[in-house]
């Protein structure tokens, strides 16, 4: 019995007063895992929903197999389950399939071979046995096992009700549920929140071997790499969305040489309009001297000197024609990376090479217990550790905004940024591009507009911040950063809520931008694409000091005195 696919054909759906999707057609064919990618809004979590069948379109069809399943954001048992009730629903299918075998068996031994329904029988007994093959119906128990612990939930009763659990645990429950079903067709949206490296790589693992197709949104750019055989951008296109083939990596290879070639069509065309421009200007008197005819010219002149006008004439026309057509259709300047702008701060001045900032026998009790480390005028320093390790805490502390036990000294005149995980704006009823201003002011927010950032979408500068998400609000705020940066750069998960391209686009500008930066991430991708050195810290207190290679310490001599 061959795997279905999962098809869509033409969808749209309409959400208020936008249009979400428009005429969006999707084939997933068993043994393809596509990706969803694009801005938050775009329309990912949606489309999965109405390839569920739990929200319908306004228009389009969807094609999906009897067999699918689906892991929402939010989970979808009830408070009240168990553990052992989520993980029997898990194995109900696995179950009947063996019962049905046995069945089938039991009642083949009894029927004669040369009875009419022994050939219906026999049918039956080969679609069955082919199902559990693909669900590996015998090994279902053993699976739940080995899935439970690769997701971190082995260890706990299965007489633990859901309301007992955590958010995280109750995600990674309702994920184990579905990597023991294997359902024909799996949808997932942001399937590796709340898992930590070593369970992310599991359910890669685990995604990788299923025989069905997957269609997953995701913005953890490390699972589209190591799990997709196809990727979609919904991103806003002439055409529609645009599918590309292979992993998270072969689709950076092809935007990188889209937009080379976009660039390149741009630069050429600009060349062109520039010279039309010109010809299309061009006079009679410029392009034949003004001078007067020769003695044995005089029979003729009025005759060359008319025919030279025609031709000239011809070829403004010409160039006039080709300069409007061009004018309509002309190609789009590219966008520009998002890139800190302005020169590199000078540092502020201190003692010789010494740090900008030096922290000795810092403790803030229950959050964070660290040794020492300094950040030099041009460091890169990577923060990681698990939850509950310290991270957001030495950030505010490098920050000044908490005063912990130990010894803290700045240079004079330091200037700190912080993205913090959850940003607050003072003025919640101000709009997005006065905030934008107001922090500014009025020169700087001109040199650089907001909405040539790409962080802030047109639709949502004049809405009051306080009606902003989470997301967005953090986007504005790193957009005040970019645009004005400081000489000491904090951030706090930066990649959280931004699309793998500003992810990329924000990795690049992190690279070449002004003064330090430290950064603190659970992002796979960017850790393992870090290039300056890493600051390990361990649950309970203490650090171990990387650097790029994995030996350059964290902490060096004392700084400057304490201001």
């Amino acid at each position: 019995m061959s795997q279905p696919a999962l098809l869509a054909h033409d969808l749209v759906r309409t959400l208020g007063d936008r249009r979400v999707l428009d005429g969006v057609s999707l084939t997933a064919s068993p043994g393809h895992r596509i990706g969803l990618i694009g801005e938050n809004g775009v329309g990912k979590s949606t489309l999965l929903r109405l390839l569920a069948g739990t929200d319908q379109p306004d228009s389009g069809s969807v094609t999906r197999p009897p067999d699918l399943g689906f892991l929402q954001q939010e989970t979808p048992y009830e408070t009240e389950a168990t553990i052992a009730g989520v993980l029997d629903d898990a194995l109900r299918e696995a179950r009947e399939d063996l019962a049905e075998l046995d069945r089938l068996t039991e009642h083949l031994a009894r029927t004669p071979q040369d009875a009419p329904e022994h050939a219906e029988l026999l049918d039956a007994y080969g679609g069955r046995l082919e199902r559990a093959q693909d669900r590996e119906s015998w090994d279902a128990d053993r699976r739940a096992a080995l899935v439970l612990d690769g997701l971190g939930l082995g260890a706990l009763p299965h007489d633990r009700t859901l309301g007992s659990l955590s958010g995280g645990q109750r995600g990674r429950l309702a994920l184990a549920a579905l990597l023991v079903r294997r359902p024909a067709a799996l949808l997932l949206d942001e399937p590796t929140n709340h898992l930590d490296d070593d369970a992310a790589a599991f359910v890669e693992e685990q995604v990788r071997g299923l025989p069905g197709a997957v269609v997953v949104a995701s913005h953890d750019r490390a699972f589209l790499d190591a799990v997709c055989t196809d990727l979609i951008d919904l991103d806003p296109a002439p055409e529609g969305p645009v599918r590309y083939g292979g992993d998270y990596s072969a689709y950076l290879t092809e935007k990188r040489a889209e937009r080379e070639r976009w660039e390149r069509r741009w630069a050429e065309e600009q060349e062109e309009l520039t010279a039309l421009r010109r010809s299309a200007g061009v006079t009679a008197r410029r392009v034949a001297p003004d001078r007067g005819p020769r003695d044995n010219e005089k029979m003729g002149y009025g005759h060359r000197a008319g025919r030279v006008q025609s031709q000239i004439s011809r070829r403004v026309r010409n160039a006039t024609r080709r300069l409007a057509e061009l004018e309509r259709t002309r190609v789009a300047e590219p966008p520009r990376p998002l890139r800190f702008e302005g020169a590199a701060l000078a540092a502020p001045a201190g003692e010789g090479d010494g740090p900008l900032v030096s922290l000795r026998g810092v403790r803030v009790p229950g959050r964070l217990t660290l040794d020492g480390v300094e950040v030099s005028p041009t460091d890169r320093l990577l923060v990681t550790g698990g939850n509950g390790a310290g991270k957001s805490t030495l950030l505010a502390v490098l920050a000044g905004r908490i005063t912990p036990e130990g010894r803290v000294r700045r240079r004079r005149g330091l200037t700190v940024g912080l993205l913090a995980q959850d940003t607050v704006f003072d003025r919640p009823e101000r709009a997005v591009r006065d905030i934008y201003e107001l922090s500014l002011g009025a020169e700087r927010a001109e040199a650089v507009p907001l909405d040539s950032l790409g962080l802030m979408h047109g639709a949502d500068l004049d809405k009051p911040v306080g009606h902003l998400s989470v997301g967005q609000r953090r986007r504005l705020a790193l957009a005040l950063l970019v645009a004005r940066p400081p000489h000491l750069l904090l951030l706090d998960e930066p990649t959280n809520h931004l699309s793998p391209r500003l992810c990329d686009e924000l990795e690049a500008a992190l690279g070449t931008g002004p003064g330090a930066i430290v950064l603190a991430s659970h992002d796979r991708w960017l850790r393992a694409r870090w290039p300056g050195r890493e600051l390990r810290l361990r649950v309970g207190g203490g650090e171990v000091a990387a650097g790029a290679a994995g030996h350059a310490p964290a902490a060096g001599p004392p700084g400057p005195p304490e201001h």
